[in-house]
């Protein structure tokens, strides 16, 4: 489960849904790789701010729930995640860099999206509509948003 992260300046709740597939969609993630993937990744929280609250993998792609903190982009993030497994998985599993004739793990694009812990676009979006207004702030406020 997500947390908030304290640093000197700013509290956040950052998370990050990235879809990564394997380069040319080849099926490399058997059992093995996926317990490797899920090995390194904690590696790289331990060294990184980056939280992966969830992994899942299908066979030719895999789904990382992300937390991190402002001072890192989603770019950054995924190009971290992307290069230390990749490295990673072919050094523990030589296999799968025979499955991947050119070289890269990784295909260079990727799906990001952003998600929410304390409501949808829409409530957000009535809820910032609404500040100065007291008697919808106090509604919205004490009906949905009593997690702020």
């Amino acid at each position: 489960m997500s947390e908030y992260i304290h640093k000197s300046h700013n509290v956040s709740v950052l998370l990050y849904h990235f879809v990564c597939p394997a380069k040319y969609r080849r099926i490399v993630f058997t059992e093995k790789v996926d317990l490797s993937l899920k090995d390194i990744c904690i590696d790289i929280s331990n060294r990184y701010d980056i939280v992966f609250i969830e992994i899942g993998t299908d066979q030719d792609h895999v789904h990382f729930l992300i937390q991190s903190v402002p001072t890192e982009s989603p770019t950054k993030i995924i190009r971290t995640v992307k290069s230390i497994t990749a490295k990673e998985i072919f050094k523990l599993h030589p296999e799968v860099k025979q499955k991947l004739w050119g070289g890269e793990f990784w295909s260079k694009g990727y799906y990001v999206n952003t998600v929410g812990r304390h409501g949808d676009e829409n409530t957000i979006q009535l809820y910032v509509k609404s500040q100065g207004k007291e008697k919808e702030y106090k509604k919205l406020h004490s009906q949905q948003l009593s997690m702020f």
